[in-house]
């Protein structure tokens, strides 16, 4: 820090109007404030002075916020980045988070208490930083070990435990995106344990498995008398995890309402409850997760535009299974391990090799519900093919994987109908059979045009 009893604030905007109403809202509240009319001239303060925290508006003559930011990234001692834009330029604010920004602001600037806790987080965080290259090479060690330990991941999710490793340790939201059974909580677990929140709760809420009527209450929390059946005042989610971190899974089925509440939540870090009026400081990281496109979603106008920026600062893909099959033989004896501690099961080649075969519509989930069900059928003997009850298609011998092409859409499509066939109809017990969540499968059913979706 600059000064622990005066933090210093620089306000660099090209607009003198704007500066003034920035300095009007911070002032009293017991920082240094510097102004700066241009890039420029910002980064010749924070080259002569200390800074904490900029507060720097994106577009500007000359050195604009992103060439301000890259600059300060550079100094010794660097500040904590907040950056001012106006809506067509909030892709660009994100960008500037990815590379380092602390959070954006969307002008016209928010009410006084918003700025103001922007910038109280912001200098948190910069409390928060690591002081020492050492401390940060010991903490980038740690992370590979705890990767290590916890996850199985080849070369096809190098580039996922890369980001989880440098994402971490800041409080920067993260979407996490992949087919159903990919691994997205594990994920977000993975990056809680890593983070300097990891003392604080995790907690984990699928908005797919949640009721619409329940799950504005769910989130927000409600008070008593707020609706039928609500007896006693329940906080929400977002203020249960206070310290800790949110992982949203399945963001992409919020309705439009909860959207527009979430992106209130995500700006001005306060909840309000259902049924009252009162505003509630709330201190969370939120790591979102979806099985859906969500930029197709906000071009269909399903999903707000600023929500998605918000939340997508920073994406981690996870691929399917089927591309990542060198981690199968691995993830087997996890699994072995994890399902019968006790029990030094095995498995045969032959049947290795069949594992290797399948598509894998249900990824990890399905490999883990295939090798529980194994466990029960081959009792103290070795797992061999007539135990993993693996159905063709998609999954037998000689099928080969080629996720960029159709071939796969027509054995999942195909796979999909004969388990439907299998059950009579029965959606429940099909995706069952499939190992995948109902919802996924009626999400695939609309997706092919296969019957009523």
């Amino acid at each position: 820090m600059a000064d622990a009893s005066r933090p210093r604030v620089l306000i660099a905007d090209d607009d003198a109007a704007l500066r003034r109403l920035a300095r009007d809202v911070l002032d009293g509240q017991g920082y240094e404030l510097l102004e700066a009319a241009d890039g420029e001239r910002a980064l010749a303060v924070l080259r002569e002075h200390a800074v904490d925290v900029v507060v720097s508006d994106l577009r500007m003559p000359g050195l604009d916020g992103l060439a301000l930011l890259a600059a300060a990234r550079r100094l010794p001692d660097p500040p904590v980045v907040v950056l001012l834009t106006a809506y067509g330029s909030v892709p660009q604010a994100v960008d500037a988070m990815r590379l380092g920004a602390f959070d954006f602001v969307e002008k016209p600037l928010p009410s006084p208490a918003t700025l103001r806790r922007i910038v109280a987080r912001a200098l948190a965080a910069r409390a928060a930083q690591a002081p020492a290259s050492g401390d940060a090479a010991r903490a980038d060690a740690e992370a590979g070990d705890f990767l290590a330990r916890h996850m199985v991941a080849g070369r096809a999710m190098a580039a996922a435990t890369s980001l989880i490793r440098a994402v971490a340790p800041r409080d920067t939201t993260v979407l996490i995106t992949g087919e159903s059974g990919t691994g997205k909580e594990v994920v977000a677990r993975a990056i809680h344990a890593l983070s300097r929140r990891r003392d604080g709760p995790f907690v984990a809420v699928n908005s797919a498995a949640i009721p619409e009527g329940l799950i504005e209450s769910e989130l927000f929390g409600h008070e008593k008398g707020a609706f039928t059946g609500a007896t006693a005042s329940r906080a929400g989610v977002f203020e249960s995890a206070a310290g800790g971190t949110v992982f949203l899974d399945e963001v992409g089925e919020l309705s439009a309402a909860v959207q527009a509440r979430l992106l209130r939540v995500l700006q001005e870090r306060t909840v309000t409850r259902v049924g009252s009026q009162r505003t509630v400081d709330v201190d969370f990281r939120l790591i979102a997760a979806t099985h859906r496109e969500l930029g197709a979603l906000v071009r269909q106008g399903r999903f707000r535009e600023d929500l998605y920026y918000r939340i997508a600062v920073l994406p981690i893909g996870l691929p399917p299974l089927r591309e990542r099959t060198e981690d199968i033989e691995p993830l087997v004896r996890r699994f072995l391990r994890e399902l019968e501690p006790h029990r030094d099961a095995t498995m045969s080649p032959e049947a290795l090799r069949r594992l290797g075969e399948h598509s894998w519509p249900g990824n990890v989930r399905e490999l883990r519900n295939v090798i529980e069900r194994a466990l029960v059928l081959t009792g103290e003997a070795a797992i061999g093919i007539e135990h993993l009850q693996l159905e063709p298609g998609p999954g037998g011998p000689g099928a080969t994987s080629d996720p960029a092409g159709s071939r796969l859409r027509d054995l999942e499509q195909r796979a999909i109908l004969e388990a439907l066939e299998a059950v009579g109809g029965n959606r429940r017990a099909a995706a069952e059979r499939l190992g995948i969540s109902l919802r996924t499968l009626q999400y695939r059913l609309k997706e092919y045009g296969i019957g009523r979706a």
